[in-house]
């Protein structure tokens, strides 16, 4: 495992599985005057009591470590190491992939065509608090936050108050100013399998009418 002489720099870890690129690497970003590569070394079960035990900055992962670590090694590097930041370089310029691993807890996404210089440039950004995307992805970055937008009411609705997701439409349709005759026939169901339902909400939430109940969800950040 190749180390570097201490410094005042940004020190990093470096995890690749191919040799070639990982010495690579390791010669380039020691040659920066803000970089310091503390250790390199490709996947093993140890990798994060390694990383733990250079306690980098950035952990600089290629994303063929990602593969063989099933992820893990960004998530616990995101749980057990927090200051640690996670940078994943190579990576297939898929949405689906980018944002699994955003979710995962990397700051920092860079595609198999990024420079020696854009890897630098990302290992600065992340220290200095800002996240890395390729331009190309951050479309898909913005409409997987608008989407969770819609999703998170439900999602604390169910948390908060253990609302079944029938019951949070109900609640959003009341919030319409829908009677239960009206909620009954746009969601083809009995008068009496409404009323049901509202009186479960009533109970949960704790409200003792149809108004209370909505101002209830409002005020928990519910979107009625």
């Amino acid at each position: 495992m190749p180390v570097s002489q201490p410094s005042e720099r940004i020190t990093v870890v470096l995890l690749a599985e191919n040799r070639l690129l990982r010495e690579a690497l390791f010669r380039i970003l020691n040659r920066k005057s803000g970089i310091r590569v503390v250790a390199s070394f490709c996947f093993s079960e140890q990798a994060l009591k390694l990383v733990a035990a250079a306690a980098p900055r950035v952990l600089l992962l290629d994303a063929d470590s990602l593969s063989c670590s099933g992820g893990h090694i960004m998530r616990e590097t995101h749980e057990e190491l927090p200051a640690t930041k996670v940078v994943v370089m190579g990576g297939d310029p898929d949405g689906e992939t980018f944002l699994r691993i955003v979710r995962s807890g990397a700051v920092g996404y860079l595609t198999k065509d990024a420079s020696p210089t854009e890897i630098e440039a990302a290992v600065c950004s992340v220290v200095a608090g800002e996240a890395v995307c390729p331009p190309k992805l951050c479309l898909t970055l913005f409409s997987y936050v608008a989407g969770q937008g819609k999703q998170i009411p439900g999602f604390y609705g169910k948390l908060q108050f253990g609302l079944t997701g029938r019951e949070q439409q109900l609640v959003m349709m009341m919030g319409r100013g829908l009677r239960n005759k009206e909620i009954a026939d746009e969601l083809n169901l009995s008068d009496q399998t409404v009323k049901h339902h509202v009186h479960h909400v009533l109970r949960k939430l704790g409200a003792r009418d149809r108004l209370s109940a909505v101002e209830v969800c409002r005020l928990h950040g519910m979107s009625v």
